[in-house]
């Protein structure tokens, strides 16, 4: 609950700008516009959540371990 509340909080305050998140929370990220997964301090991925899960790369992974299997 305080995650969704923080979450709706950062979704007003961003409204209409351009911004950088970073998160490790991917629900913080999942409706972003576009989503940038670095790893090994490379960009592996690019797209947003609909993309990256279609693509079943890293982002993919990620995502199904800490939201589907946990």
């Amino acid at each position: 609950e305080t995650e969704m509340l923080i979450q709706d909080a950062i979704k007003t305050v961003l409204e209409g700008r351009t911004s950088f998140i970073i998160a490790h929370r991917l629900s913080t990220v999942r409706s972003a516009d576009v989503i940038l997964v670095i790893r090994d301090g490379k960009v592996q991925e690019k797209g947003n959540h609909t993309e990256l899960m279609a693509a079943k790369g890293y982002y993919y992974r990620l995502y199904t371990n800490q939201f589907l299997e946990g």
